[in-house]
């Protein structure tokens, strides 16, 4: 976000700013990550101890694991959407969704909100068309990695994605589930999706999309200095922070 804009000063206390709704627990590892930049990008613009106006409605991960193991979307659909009106209910001037994997159930959610409900997909295919790239690979969970509507989202933009093999995109799925949501940070897990990021390189992609929450945790832009990397959790973030305090 560019350093010159401009913040006006504190007329009156407490502060206008737009509350953030973060529909969480998808994992509470992610969600903490989110709070932690909101607040760190919102003190980075306004200074002294100022930090975001947020509202966590968090869920209950080993329902999201089933529903995803067993391919029950229509179920997460209705969990996670009354999840999301209590964050309307409770306040929230807008929502965001911590998964990247559960954005498929969320696209009812612009008509049944009042509020704006900011798609992960936005901010960061700005952030690749920003930077001139059009071909990027994709990481994240089996259902993201072989998802029809993720790609679509990012050819809205002219971006092609490409994904890794079955083979790869089952271990880097189990990698997700078995160790970063569970805070397990392991260097040969890094070395694989290392690997696979610059096999899918030599394929063309420019970039890579982190497109699970948790992997930046794993895995950030250093570990691939010949490949732009894209943190969806960062960028959402950001886009949220824009928002809350209308940086437009």
């Amino acid at each position: 976000m560019s350093d010159s804009i401009q913040i006006p000063p504190v007329l009156s206390r407490p502060r206008a700013m737009k509350t953030i709704g973060i529909l969480g627990g998808m994992s509470d590892k992610a969600t903490m990550e989110y709070y932690r930049f909101i607040n760190e990008k919102v003190n980075a613009h306004l200074g002294g101890w100022e930090i975001a106006e947020t509202l966590i409605q968090g869920v209950n991960f080993g329902n999201i694991e089933y529903y995803v193991r067993n391919g029950a979307w229509d179920e997460a659909r209705d969990y996670l959407e009354r999840k999301a009106k209590l964050l309307e209910a409770g306040g929230a001037d807008l929502v965001i969704c911590v998964s990247n994997t559960m954005h498929k159930v969320l696209d009812r959610l612009p008509g049944l909100l009042s509020v704006p409900f900011i798609h992960i997909t936005e901010a960061t295919a700005q952030a690749i068309v920003a930077q001139g790239l059009n071909k990027v690979a994709l990481l994240g969970t089996k259902p993201v990695m072989e998802a029809d509507y993720i790609k679509q989202a990012y050819a809205a933009y002219g971006i092609e994605i490409i994904v890794p093999e079955q083979s790869q995109q089952l271990e880097i799925d189990r990698i997700i589930f078995d160790e970063l949501v569970k805070g397990k940070i392991l260097s040969e897990s890094k070395e694989y999706y290392v690997q696979v990021s610059e096999i899918l390189g030599l394929q063309g992609a420019q970039g890579v999309i982190l497109g699970c929450t948790e992997i930046f945790l794993l895995m950030t832009q250093a570990d691939l200095p010949h490949m732009s990397v894209f943190n969806t959790t960062e960028l959402h973030c950001e886009a949220a922070v824009k928002l809350a305090l209308s940086l437009d």
